[in-house]
């Protein structure tokens, strides 16, 4: 006998568990199911948010799931030019975050599945051939599932899209990283645009408490990644720095030294959103939609309000008794109002990576020590002094990829 709700979400990630949450303060009956046997494993990415983002999301973070209050971003350039964004926000422990959210939708009436994993989806029609709902099946105790609306949040991967043949061609990048301990930090995260350790791509920081950081990078050369981050680490400050396994993942080496260890991480979407995030009685939200900066490829702001959208357009599906395509489509005009314009971020990201390491540092020498508060005037006078230095510059668009870092600082979210 099949198990019965109105909203099935895939995937307990920080997506997951928001469109559970809000799905389940909607009064609706809700399953989450997530195919690994714990939540927050493995993590796969650097762990932070803006505090701007967690006030837009009216999230209300217990203390434990903080790892460092920090004071913005230090973006640091080829010559070792280093620009301030002084915006305050958090350092998460990724794995407990998302344990706590979770955690909130269950308290909230969502039921919480682990170990179980979605194989098949199946539609079914009213007496009229109009969509009614879904047959889910898969792997786990509580398969079948018969689901009026899918919330797809299984990342990059996009469980319902395979299974629904919206598959489309999604570009990724890879991201790896280290946990590092004996690290100094004075509270901003450091962002390094060098390309030499990372191709079409930056290089991390991103400090934690106890003299922890996530050290790690991003490149579009998946196969060189993790030699590109011995580079990095091996070349700078951090050669001597003892890298550990994450305290999920295992025990570390002798002395908590590197030894074998590798660093952890997946692959993330860079193109932006997929052409179509919706259909008959199913949403994709966050890694799955294609829902991370193009630029710094951070996505777990946009994954939490994604999550937020959609609950409530399946809320309201759900009580007019029509959960077709064509009154979820409304999701789709919810994230668009509100998310980061992608078409220009992919564009001044384009033309970052047209430059060359002289290029880049010749552009950060021209910026402001402080990036937070550009003014008109401000971008002005960094475009006056852009032109005077290195004129060129201008035929290799580096006016978009200014304008992209302001993009992807999004209205509503920060860094």
């Amino acid at each position: 006998m099949a198990s019965e709700c109105d909203v099935l979400v895939i995937g307990a990630g920080p997506g997951g568990g928001s469109a559970a949450l809000h799905a389940a303060r909607h009064g609706l009956s809700v399953m989450l199911v997530e195919d690994h046997s714990a939540i927050g494993t493995p993590v796969h990415c650097g762990e932070c948010l803006s505090r701007l983002a967690i006030e837009n999301l009216e999230l209300d973070l217990p203390d434990e799931v903080i790892s460092l209050e920090c004071k913005g971003i230090r973006v640091i350039f080829p010559d070792g030019t280093a620009k301030l964004l002084s915006e305050a926000g958090y350092v998460l422990e990724k794995h407990l975050f998302e344990r706590w959210i979770a955690d909130e939708a269950v308290a909230a009436g969502a039921g919480l599945h682990l170990g179980h994993k979605v194989t098949k989806m199946t539609k079914v029609l009213n007496k009229e051939n109009v969509f009614s709902n879904w047959v889910i099946e898969g792997k786990g105790e509580s398969f079948p599932i018969q689901a009026k609306v899918v919330i797809d949040a299984s990342g990059v991967a996009g469980v319902a899209a395979r299974l629904l043949d919206m598959q489309e061609d999604v570009e990724v990048i890879a991201g790896f990283q280290y946990e590092m301990h004996d690290v100094e930090n004075d509270g901003y995260l450091d962002f390094y645009l060098w390309p030499k350790y990372s191709p079409h791509g930056y290089v991390w920081m991103i400090p934690k408490d106890g003299g922890r950081a996530n050290v790690g990078l991003v490149t579009t050369e998946k196969k060189g990644a993790i030699k590109y981050l011995e580079s990095f680490v091996e070349d700078t400050y951090l050669k001597d720095n003892p890298k550990v396994n994450p305290p999920w993942r295992g025990e570390t080496g002798a002395g908590g030294k590197a030894g074998r260890i590798r660093p952890f991480g997946g692959t993330i979407p860079i193109s932006g959103p997929r052409s179509r995030t919706f259909a008959d009685g199913m949403m994709m939200i966050g890694d799955a939609a294609g829902f991370t900066s193009p630029l710094f490829e951070g996505g777990s702001h946009l994954a939490l309000k994604s999550g937020k959208f959609a609950a409530e357009v399946a809320a309201q599906a759900i009580a007019a008794g029509d959960v077709t395509a064509k009154r979820l489509g409304e999701y789709e005009k919810m994230w668009k109002a509100e998310f980061p314009p992608y078409d220009k971020i992919l564009r001044g990201k384009t033309a970052l990576y047209n430059l060359s390491d002289d290029e880049l540092s010749i552009m950060g020498r021209c910026l402001p020590e402080e990036m937070g508060n550009m003014g008109p005037f401000t971008k002005l006078a960094v475009g006056l002094r852009i032109l005077f230095r290195k004129p060129t510059l201008f035929t290799k668009r580096v006016i978009s990829v200014l304008l992209s870092f302001g993009y992807s600082r999004a209205k509503f979210y920060g860094w």
